[in-house]
């Protein structure tokens, strides 16, 4: 792995750090609901205050069209990483404006600032080049040299990961090095037996890290809503529950080629169904095979795996020695049907090896269900960069650290 760290930039005392942090955490009236990402950069912006730095933290939040909206001010974080810090942490109320610029000014050795909600900027996330290397330019003024740490959203071309960092010395933070490690780990050398579990609603999701793992792994578990257009696949009713039918033939194909390469798709035997999608819906658990035969017949929802899967899951997982988990295995937000996903979660802190919960929905789930981040091996802090990655996609934002394979 080649990748510029922070040792790259030298000493930073009295210099102002760009940190762009991915702070994009889940509100409710105002309060924050997980503060997994804010934690997960904490060591960085340590290293840089203990070093003498000016810190400016910027981050995005959820996705305001473009303008100020104060549902999505980072207030809340900024609040929240003063907590964590132990130290105040000054909050600008914009993002390069006169607030910004003087929040920055006032800063000592050692002393942070958040900057408001950089989406809050149409530059920011504008696809064209000249827009965004505008507000990139306006960014660059705040700062001497740029931190990348935002891992979820290393995959986005957008004006503070990718058009500052062409303007600006510029390195990866210690998050972004840990994840990389971690992924990199999973491709090029994973310790075996090797199992990757997935979930979430749709199989069209997961096309591209299928095709990439595919002959990596030696056991795929599928679960979510994407089981049911693997049991279509296989001649089975799935009722009303979600179905992909423009994804049948790839999956019947990923089903051969996993037969050709010796590699075991494991299947749910039986589902959880419910007369409707809600936490006061009837629900049953039947056969795979047998889900129009429950009394909601074809209006049966499949939406969570059924116990005896969840017991053959645990299995698998606990006897492998390198598990990469991305997706829930059932509405885990509703309580009848979070038992297939926290059983997954169980088996994974058990796991005599690496275990890696792969960001989005998977690390939502684990922390609602109660499990606390030191029972696994990793939790990625991005979804959909962890799967690009592991696709073997180019990733712009971290091309532009130097970062190759």
């Amino acid at each position: 792995m080649s990748l510029r760290t922070l040792e790259s930039l030298g000493s930073v005392a009295g210099k102002r750090v760009i940190v762009r942090c991915d702070l994009n955490v889940p509100l409710k009236d105002g309060q924050i609901t997980d503060d997994g990402r804010v934690r997960a950069s904490l060591p960085t912006l340590n290293a840089l205050i203990n070093a003498g730095a000016r810190v400016v933290v910027v981050s995005h939040l959820g996705r305001p069209k473009g303008e100020p909206d104060a549902q999505y001010s980072l207030a809340p974080v900024a609040q929240r990483l003063s907590e964590l810090l132990g130290k105040p942490v000054a909050f600008a109320r914009d993002t390069v404006g006169e607030s910004a610029r003087e929040a920055v000014a006032a800063l000592g050795d050692g002393d942070v600032a958040v900057l408001e909600n950089l989406r809050f900027n149409a530059g920011e996330t504008a696809k064209d080049d000249a827009e965004r290397a505008e507000f990139a330019a306006r960014l660059a003024e705040l700062g001497d040299v740029l931190v990348s740490d935002g891992f979820g959203v290393v995959h986005r071309k957008q004006a503070s990961v990718y058009d500052l960092a062409e303007r600006l010395p510029s390195a990866a933070g210690l998050l972004i090095a840990s994840e990389l490690g971690v992924l990199e780990r999973l491709i090029e050398s994973p310790e075996r037996p090797y199992t990757v579990v997935l979930g979430g609603s749709k199989v069209s999701d997961k096309l591209g890290v299928i095709d990439h793992l595919l002959p990596r792994v030696d056991r795929l578990l599928i679960g979510g809503g994407m089981l049911f257009t693997f049991l279509a696949a296989q001649g089975h009713a799935v009722g009303a529950s979600l179905l992909e039918q423009d994804q049948l033939d790839t999956v019947r194909r990923y089903l051969r080629e996993a037969e050709e390469k010796g590699v075991e798709i494991v299947l749910p035997t039986d589902i959880v169904v419910a007369s409707k999608f809600g936490a006061d819906a009837e629900h049953v658990v039947t056969g795979a095979d047998a889900i129009e035969q429950t009394p909601f017949g074809a209006s049966g929802l499949g939406l969570d795996i059924g116990p005896e899967t969840a017991t053959a899951f645990a299995s698998a997982i606990r006897g492998s020695k390198t598990v990469f988990w991305n997706g829930p295995m059932g509405v885990f937000e509703l309580a009848p049907f979070a038992e297939g996903t926290r059983a997954v979660a169980e088996a994974l802190t058990a796991v005599d090896g690496l275990s890696v919960v792969g960001g989005g929905d998977s690390a939502a789930a684990v922390r609602q269900l109660g499990f606390s981040d030191d029972r696994f091996g990793h939790i990625s802090t991005g979804g959909g960069a962890s799967l690009e990655f592991l696709e073997g996609k180019k990733l712009p934002g971290l091309e532009v650290l130097g970062w190759s394979i």
